[in-house]
């Protein structure tokens, strides 16, 4: 399974993991539409990202949600309707939803934030 690591004690907060994330996958350098998400912390900063438990799969209505081959799970859009069932009994709550998306959306472990992390802070680990 792939999944994206965090290593919270190493952000240095300057959100390149959000602004690479939202350019990639979105194709505007906007934080909020990012599928990372760092925020300030009492100890530090805070890393949300989906860590591909799949509870989110057992609550789509729909069925569009499910696993992939390399064990990230995935939305599809075509069959999404936007209900949010997902982003409410995330764990995590790291399927983001944005006003300026009607559906949710979540990290699918590309690995690209990773890449471009100056500290660090994040890894794309398999399992």
């Amino acid at each position: 399974m792939k999944w994206l690591a965090t290593y919270p004690e190493r952000c240095v907060g300057c959100e390149s993991c959000m602004l690479t994330c939202s350019k990639t996958w979105f194709k505007e350098e906007d934080k909020e539409l990012s599928r990372i998400q760092v925020s300030s912390s009492e100890s530090g900063y805070a890393i949300n990202v989906c860590n591909q438990c799949g509870k989110c799969i057992d609550y789509c209505p729909t069925l569009a949600i499910k696993r992939d081959n390399s064990g990230v799970v995935r939305i599809d859009e075509s069959k999404c309707v936007g209900c949010l069932m997902c982003a409410g009994f995330c764990p995590t709550e790291s399927m983001f939803v944005v006003e300026k998306r009607e559906k949710p959306f979540k990290c699918i472990a590309c690995g690209i934030c990773s890449k471009e992390c100056p500290s660090e802070a994040l890894e794309l680990k398999q399992d």
